[in-house]
């Protein structure tokens, strides 16, 4: 049961108590949601003589992710792959649990093709494949990669466009000296402003607009510099 400042925990027919922020790593608002619900716990205080037994899912969830931490700084390495769990998103990546620690994914490590917010390439809870890129077990910090598990496109596309060809692209942003277009997801093109009318304009929005597609002829290519006009 529920109690004021926490709840009542059975073991062997014992009933023990359970202080509200003991429950969880994080404290819990709602702590019906654990009614009848079987929980590992460990025992801080044991008092026979007035039979009081204090117990803690939180202190045995630490001991548990400790563990779970040693295993991962002796078994893995940079380069490594893992597979993790999201946990939660910000405006510069997310977090990933990899086994008793969160990594980070920087959000310029989520996707070859640009990314406004997290949100657009990964959702909470969803199992993720990723690269640690780099380790820190001082400060328990690791960084991780997304784009790393597929083949960068530019590395993909020798012969697939040439000189000539006229394809669809889709206009990403203006600059002043033109308007850079997606090729395909991480393969942007730049069409100069020179080469956008056959009349003189100021800025691209003139004739263009954001996340239209529009045909372009290849006019140039240098892959090895990333570079398409």
């Amino acid at each position: 049961e529920i109690v004021k400042g926490g709840g009542i925990v059975e073991i062997f027919g014992i009933k023990t108590f359970m202080p509200a922020s003991l429950f969880d790593l994080r404290y819990v608002n709602d702590l019906e949601s654990f009614k009848n619900e079987k929980v590992n716990v460990k025992i801080l205080e044991l008092n026979k003589d007035n039979n009081k037994v204090i117990v803690s899912r939180k202190a045995f969830l630490l001991e548990e992710r400790e563990k779970q931490q040693k295993e991962f700084w002796n078994n893995v390495k940079e380069g490594q792959r893992i597979t993790g769990e999201v946990k939660r998103l910000t405006d510069f990546g997310v977090f990933v649990d990899i086994g008793g620690l969160d990594g980070l994914i920087h959000i310029s490590e989520l996707s070859w093709s640009r990314v406004g917010h997290p949100s657009e390439v990964v959702k909470p809870n969803e199992k993720v494949e990723v690269v640690v890129l780099s380790m820190d077990e001082s400060k328990n910090r690791v960084s991780l990669g997304l784009k790393q598990t597929i083949p960068e496109p530019w590395t993909t596309i020798e012969g697939k466009y040439n000189i000539g060809d006229i394809i669809d692209v889709k206009v990403l942003r203006f600059a002043n000296f033109g308007a850079f277009v997606e090729i395909e997801p991480g393969i942007d093109g730049l069409v100069h402003i020179s080469q956008i009318s056959d009349e003189r304009i100021e800025k691209p929005s003139q004739v263009l607009s954001i996340n239209e597609i529009i045909k372009a002829k290849i006019i140039d290519m240098n892959i090895p510099e990333r570079k398409i006009s």
